[in-house]
């Protein structure tokens, strides 16, 4: 990223400089494509995840240069913001696929959904993520993938939280598109990519004018953070190898979560979950108390996603998995820099936690 802050040209410049800023760029490309098994002339860059959703998400497409029209999109009711939101579908084109008690997506309702869909007013899209953000939960996409292919829909996984921590292939067939974000894997903020199997069918451009990026997104490209990015992605690809040690740890944390407050709730603990998430709720405790609570003894932990602006109050994840619209939980993220000394820290804070509920209880 230094390297790159230092050069003085523009990637779309034909001189030297803009060559070497090219070479960058395009190293980067290879990078983020080898970590989800894509090709590197199928990576468009974005300002991250979130316009990469906003860029796909519209009934709007091309497939060469004729026109192609999506007349519904089909999205979880557990899935992130930027997805749930629609992009540039109006309201009523969005159908919401239910999750189970587990967190898993109902396939059954979902083929319900694509038995039930008119053909003949346009075709299916499928947005969902492949790895939820807030329960860590793993969903069935390659399942998913066969059953949308099934009913000649066009899929696309958000697969943010799913990068580098589970192996993923876009040349299997079961996904159309990714989406990636940098900060996710390690990387800068600010940076994220659509990933295609292919590129003949593309959105409708977001964001237009001049050439960058074959025409799919306009403007210079933030070739620092892109750098970053690819960095991020070839060590992502390496750490694939090293997620059992990551589990563990998890585990560690989630036993110590059970031991210091038996009646806590982890969040999609009977299914595949990333090694790296821990959900979990506190009864008759709200999120954000706890939060804070854990603030001041030194450890940062998120109630819900850090996308909703600082923001408290009931989790759409959990409100969708059943659990009513008041229900409330802690995200915990781990990696492999975590250490003994923060395992320590983090059950320390814990103890605390659960003498003053015994106290409560007492005085009640």
């Amino acid at each position: 990223m230094l390297d790159a802050l230092s050069m003085p040209g523009n990637p779309s410049s034909v001189h030297a400089e803009g060559r070497e800023a090219r070479r960058v760029l395009e190293e980067a490309r290879k990078h983020v494509s080898r970590l989800v098994g894509g090709r590197a002339e199928h990576v468009v860059f974005t300002s991250g995840a979130t316009e990469a959703a906003a860029m796909l998400l519209t009934p709007h497409w091309t497939m060469g240069r004729a026109a192609l029209e999506f007349s519904t999109l089909y999205v979880s009711a557990a899935d992130h913001p930027c997805v749930l939101k629609g992009g540039r579908f109006s309201r009523n084109k969005i159908n919401i696929i239910p999750v189970q008690s587990d967190g898993l997506i109902d396939l059954g309702a979902l083929k319900a959904l694509l038995a039930a869909h008119d053909r003949d007013a346009g075709l299916p899209l499928i947005a969902v993520h492949a790895v939820n953000n807030e329960t860590g939960v793993i969903q069935p996409i390659e399942e998913i993938g066969r059953l949308a292919k099934s009913h000649g829909a066009t899929t696309i996984f958000d697969a943010v939280q799913a990068a580098g921590r589970i192996p993923l292939d876009i040349s299997a067939g079961y996904a159309d598109y990714f989406i990636l974000s940098s900060h996710k894997i390690g990387g800068p903020k600010g940076a994220g990519a659509v990933v295609g199997n292919a590129d003949l069918m593309m959105p409708r451009a977001l964001i237009g004018g001049g050439g960058q990026e074959k025409g799919h997104r306009a403007g210079t490209e933030n070739l620092a953070a892109i750098a970053g990015f690819g960095a991020a992605a070839a060590e992502a690809l390496k750490n694939l190898e090293r997620v059992d040690l990551v589990a563990k740890l998890r585990d560690r944390f989630e036993t110590a979560i059970l031991k210091q407050i038996p009646d806590a709730v982890i969040h999609g603990l009977g299914v595949n979950r990333v090694a790296n998430t821990c959900f979990f709720s506190i009864p008759a405790m709200k999120a954000e108390t706890a939060q804070i609570a854990f603030d001041l003894g030194g450890v940062a932990l998120s109630a819900g996603s850090a996308c909703s602006s600082g923001r408290v109050g009931p989790s759409h994840v959990l409100e969708a998995m059943g659990l009513g619209n008041e229900a409330s939980a802690l995200r915990v993220s781990i990696g492999h820099d975590t250490t003994e000394a923060d395992l320590a820290l983090f059950e320390s804070v814990l103890v605390n936690i659960a003498r003053r509920r015994k106290g409560s209880a007492k005085a009640a």
